[in-house]
């Protein structure tokens, strides 16, 4: 059986059966609790040592990592954090490489995604220390006096150690049709061409790596990840809408604007804050929101006449 992980972000009550907060103090209230949170995470109950055998000298000398483990597919296993010492001057700068050392030299057991290493397949996405982000492009706090703490993205259910299901999240970006749909035609093999200002709209958009750090760092996203599509995926449904090339801008709008797949919004701006592409999906689903309004109007605007 599947466990959701909850441990690095809990979720807050205040999010809850609403949709009307003052978005400064909903911000100012989940760093709030993510603060608390990680406050506690540094108070953990149950830690495993890897090596009990290193000395206070030979740790004082390495940097800890403390990497969430459990294995839902054994019954007698259980959520803990095993602790693992590196020495930082055998590894290069970034996370992922003192995963890749500790499963290859300490431990084969543990389990992650992991594949290009440049930030662009979207496959090791996790939370480093409080945040989520690529794990490859994410460089190591070099403090030998503070742990690093490694868990899989919140508020998933947790696979195998940092993998979590990811199956819901695709799904959802399925839905909305992440390709060029046309109406007209083509003409042989005749190019659709864009204006230079109309291709500049996708800047910003087309980057994403659908790493789903934003999604899972979203408060909305964790309250209904069954109804809400949460910024990765709305921040993909726009750059389709404003592609100049695409002839179903309405029909992609009318199937945003029902349920709450894109209202739950609250502006909060987690999603641009944690994004490891320094993309804005914050201000993507603000520009969504307004086409949406403005269909909405038409469409009132048509059936009057």
């Amino acid at each position: 059986m599947l466990q959701r992980l909850s441990t690095v972000f809990r979720r807050p009550v205040f999010w809850h059966g609403t949709h009307h907060h003052d978005s400064n103090d909903a911000t100012k209230r989940l760093f709030d609790t993510v603060s608390s949170t990680v406050k506690g995470i540094q108070q953990i109950n149950y830690v495993v040592e890897h090596d009990p055998k290193l000395t206070a000298e030979e740790k004082s000398k390495m940097k800890q990592f403390l990497i969430y483990r459990y294995d839902p597919a054994d019954e007698n296993d259980f959520p803990k954090y095993v602790s693992y010492y590196v020495d930082l001057k055998k590894i290069p700068p970034m996370y992922l490489d003192a995963l890749l050392y500790i499963k290859d030299n300490y431990d084969s057991s543990l389990s992650l995604r992991r594949s290009c290493r440049e930030g662009i397949c979207g496959s090791c996405s996790m939370n480093c220390n409080g945040l989520h982000k690529l794990a490859c492009i994410h460089a190591i706090d070099t403090d030998l006096t503070q742990p690093a703490y490694i868990t899989p993205l919140g508020h998933m259910f947790v696979v195998k150690d940092l993998v979590v299901d990811m199956t819901n999240f695709y799904t959802q970006y399925k839905t909305i049709d992440p390709y060029l749909k046309r109406k007209t035609p083509k003409e042989g093999n005749k190019e659709y061409i864009q204006s230079v200002e109309d291709r500049k709209l996708l800047d910003g958009l087309y980057e994403c790596v659908l790493c789903a750090c934003c999604s899972t760092s979203c408060p909305s996203y964790w309250w209904h990840p069954d109804r809400y599509l949460g910024p990765a995926v709305l921040m993909q449904a726009y750059r389709w809408i404003v592609d100049s090339r695409d002839e179903y801008t309405d029909e992609r709008l009318e199937k945003l604007a029902e349920d709450v797949k894109v209202e739950d919004c609250q502006n909060i701006g987690m999603c641009s804050f944690t994004c490891p592409k320094g993309l804005d999906p914050q201000r993507s689903m603000n520009h969504l929101m307004k086409l949406i309004e403005e269909y909405k109007e038409r469409k009132i605007a048509s059936a009057t006449l």
